[in-house]
Parts: C-alpha cells; structure tokens; sequence
C-alpha cells in the first residue's frame, strides 16, 4: 500500500513538474513593453507587457562563473535547430559530436531557439526538464519547450533582452 502510495505521488509531481511553468505577474518597471528580463538569482524570465504586468518563466541559467549580465538583442529566430557545441563545451565534453541534429533527443535547444546578439548564446528550449529552476548551463537561458513555444511566438528579431543578477 505505502509502495503504491509513493508510485502514485511520484506520478503527480512528474505530471506538475512537466507543466508549463509560466504565470502573468505584476512587474512594475521602467523597462519598455516588449523587453525580456532575465533575473538570474530568481532563475526568472520575465515578458514584459504594456499593462503593468509580464509573463513570468522559469529557467534554468549559466552555472556559477557561466553567468553574463547585460543586454543584447534577439538576432535570430529557429525550430527545432541543429546545434554545434561551442569551444568550451567541447574542450569540457570532447565526446560530443561536432553537430547534433536538430529534433535529435540530444540535441540541448529543445523545440526552438532565440539567438543573442552577445557571444554564443540563446535562450532555448531544454531536452532536460528538470534542469529548469536550476544553475545548469554555460551562459544560455533554458526554458521548458512548452514555454519556450509560447515565448518564441510573441516576439521578434530585435528585442531587447536585459540579464541581471
């Protein structure tokens, strides 16, 4: 009985956990309609809309000395893209493929991908869920795939994205 008690709670919190995480926030701020916030500490995006309010995200952001702050701009817009690990993530995983397929189950940019204008970096989906609230990458901001979907949606090449601590 105590074992189908756990199975089933185990159940429950995969199914809630595999939700979208996104929610409509008060966000009182000078920062333009249309902007991305990224607020690394919270592990939190924000979509700021003209009424007050934004839509809010969980994430996953860069690991311990990964992590970046600033601004950059959204310079391109992809589904489901191939993905060619960075210098750095070769040299740390010299075993990864030079290119991973896009749609491949591990390929790490999920069903879409926001490029930035800064370095090498994206705000994309994940092939890892349950990374999401955590400090898991080498500087990208993951989201659930789901989210990432509904994000990928609203804006376009040009927004502006603005990372803090």
């Amino acid at each position: 009985m105590i074992a189908r008690i756990a199975i089933a709670w185990a159940a429950v919190t995969l199914a809630v956990s595999g939700a979208s995480a996104r929610e409509v926030v008060p966000f009182g701020t000078s920062v333009s309609p249309g902007t991305i916030v990224i607020k690394t500490g919270e592990r939190r995006l924000y979509y700021v809309r003209g009424d007050g309010t934004a839509l809010r995200y969980r994430v996953a952001v860069g690991k311990p000395g990964k992590q970046w702050f600033g601004e950059a701009q959204i310079d391109g817009k992809y589904v489901r893209p191939a993905w060619s690990p960075p210098a750095e993530v070769k040299r740390d995983n010299p075993r990864l493929p030079d290119v991973i397929p896009g749609g491949a189950p591990n390929n790490p940019m999920g069903a879409r991908a926001l490029t930035l204008d800064l370095d090498e970096y994206a705000i994309h989906g994940t092939n890892r869920p349950s990374s999401i609230g955590t400090y898991a990458s080498y500087g990208c901001i993951r989201m659930l795939n789901e989210d990432i979907i509904d994000l990928y949606d609203q804006v376009s090449v040009g927004t502006r994205v603005v990372v803090t601590p």
